[in-house]
C-alpha cells in the first residue's frame, strides 16, 4: 500500500512534481490524485474539497498522514526518500548546494518574478530580494560552470528553477540561459507528463 499521495492539478505548479516522479522512476511508489484548483490567471477552476492543501492549491504531498506543500520542499523530500541522480547524496557538500538552489527558488526567484510580472516595485522589496537582473546573473554564473546548475548532470534543481521560464515563456535574452531552458523543456519525462496533463484537461 502506497503511503505517498500527490494531489495534482494538471497544467499547474504540480506538473513539475509529476515530472520529477517520472524522472526518478518512482510512479509505483506515489499515488497521484487529480484535484481542481482556482486558476486565478485564467479565472477558472474552483477550490476542491478533496484537496488537503491548507489553501487548496497544488501540489500537495501527503506522506503517511503528514501534509507537505511547496515544490521545493516536496522535491527535496522525494529526492531524500528515493536517492537518485536527481539530487546529490544527502550530507555531501553538493547536497548543500542543491538545498541552496531549492530554497533560493522559493524564497527569492519566484517572489522576484511574481513581483515583476505584477509590476510591483518598492525599495524594501528590492533591498530584500534584489531584482530580475540579479536572478538572471546568478543563474548565468552557475551555468558558466554547467551545463546544469550543479555541474555535469540534470537535477531537480534544474527542473524547479527553469520552470517559470518554461511556463510564462519569459526566458532572459541570454544564449546560455536560453539553451539551458530549451534542454530542460525537451526532456522526455517532461514531454510525457505534459501530454498526460493535456489529455486530463481535455477530459
Amino acid at each position: 500500500m502506497k503511503m505517498l499521495t500527490l494531489f495534482h492539478a494538471p497544467q499547474s505548479r504540480s506538473t513539475a512534481i509529476v515530472t520529477l516522479i517520472e524522472e526518478m522512476g518512482i510512479a509505483d511508489k506515489v499515488e497521484i490524485r487529480l484535484v481542481d484548483i482556482v486558476r486565478a490567471r485564467f479565472g477558472t477552476g474552483a477550490a476542491d474539497a478533496a484537496n488537503p492543501h491548507p489553501e487548496k492549491k497544488a501540489p500537495c504531498l501527503v506522506h503517511d498522514g503528514h501534509i507537505i506543500t511547496e515544490r521545493g520542499a516536496i522535491m527535496t523530500h522525494l529526492t531524500t526518500l528515493f536517492p537518485s541522480d536527481m539530487a546529490p547524496a544527502v550530507g555531501t557538500p553538493a547536497w548543500g548546494s542543491f538545498l541552496t538552489w531549492m530554497n533560493w527558488y522559493q524564497g527569492v526567484m519566484e517572489p522576484v518574478l511574481v513581483l515583476d510580472f505584477g509590476k510591483v516595485a518598492h525599495p524594501s522589496l528590492t533591498a530584500t530580494f534584489r531584482g530580475v537582473d540579479e536572478v538572471t546573473a546568478r543563474i548565468r554564473a552557475a551555468l558558466e560552470h554547467g551545463p546544469w546548475l550543479l555541474g555535469d548532470h540534470f537535477t531537480a534543481a534544474d527542473l524547479l528553477v527553469h520552470s517559470p521560464y518554461a511556463w510564462f515563456d519569459n526566458v532572459p535574452d541570454d544564449p546560455l540561459i536560453k539553451d539551458w531552458v530549451a534542454r530542460c523543456m525537451a526532456r522526455p519525462a517532461r514531454l510525457k507528463v505534459l501530454a498526460a496533463d493535456a489529455s486530463q484537461m481535455a477530459a
